[in-house]
């Protein structure tokens, strides 16, 4: 029986020691997916998702993970990978969805200024925060946006490094929503940060511009892998109502 969000978040541990028992690629791939409702910035989804199942790419990509054993031990592998270079073609994307999506309703003056809002957004205010030339636009903007920003409120992380973090916040959340699928179906996944990049890269044929965000193990935990009961500074040292 499928856990509940809250029971699959208590169950969620990194699980660093997987059981020999394969697990079921087709359900991976719908957590996977589940993946990819994740909320992420201006919804240009600048994720891929590479479904690791080959027994030899597995082996090469746990190499890269230096082989820790929830590299070692997984059955499958999941890596998150941000693409902030196809921030045009994904806003283009989204401006044709506009476009379908509007010709279905008739428009009335408030539902027209809603699209231009829309277009406006994707076809002039993204191409104005993602468009640069090696960082240097991006900084001049920055520097702009600053002076801007004492008069008003404004956006401000438009530099190259900006614009990065901004993607990898993105693939986390989606990440996030692939292990509590997994946990709610009673799969278990561990996030590895250690591993060569640059060499995972190359393992998957990614061009310069992808970036690896993690590294996900997959399988059905181990006890062993389970290293110690849960830790958490208290709550309260974390809560801040305001």
């Amino acid at each position: 029986m499928e856990k509940t969000v809250s029971e699959a978040i208590a169950y969620r541990r990194s699980t660093r020691v997987y059981k020999s028992e394969a697990i079921d690629s087709e359900k991976v791939k719908q957590c996977i997916q589940n993946a990819a409702l994740a909320p992420n910035s201006s919804n240009l989804q600048l994720w891929e998702f590479y479904h690791i199942t080959n027994p030899d790419t597995l082996s090469k990509i746990s190499a890269a993970c230096f082989n820790q054993n929830a590299a070692k031990t997984a059955r499958q592998m999941v890596v998150v990978v941000t693409r902030k270079d196809l921030w045009k073609s994904r806003a283009k994307a989204n401006l044709q969805f506009l476009d379908n999506s509007f010709a279905k309703v008739e428009l009335t003056e408030k539902l027209e200024r809603r699209k231009k809002q829309a277009k406006d957004y994707y076809g002039k205010v993204i191409p104005t925060i993602y468009f640069d030339i090696f960082g240097i636009l991006g900084f001049l903007k920055y520097i702009i946006f600053q002076i801007v920003g004492i008069f008003r409120p404004i956006y401000r992380q438009t530099r190259l490094s900006d614009m990065r973090i901004v993607a990898h916040k993105s693939a986390a959340l989606a990440a996030e929503n692939f292990m509590i699928s997994m946990a709610a179906i009673g799969y278990d996944t561990c996030p590895m940060e250690g591993s060569d990049t640059l060499r995972i890269k190359k393992i998957l044929g990614l061009p310069y511009g992808a970036e690896i965000n993690m590294v996900i193990g997959c399988g059905i935990r181990d006890e062993a892998g389970i290293y110690g009961p849960r830790f958490r500074v208290p709550f309260e040292a974390v809560y801040k109502q305001v």
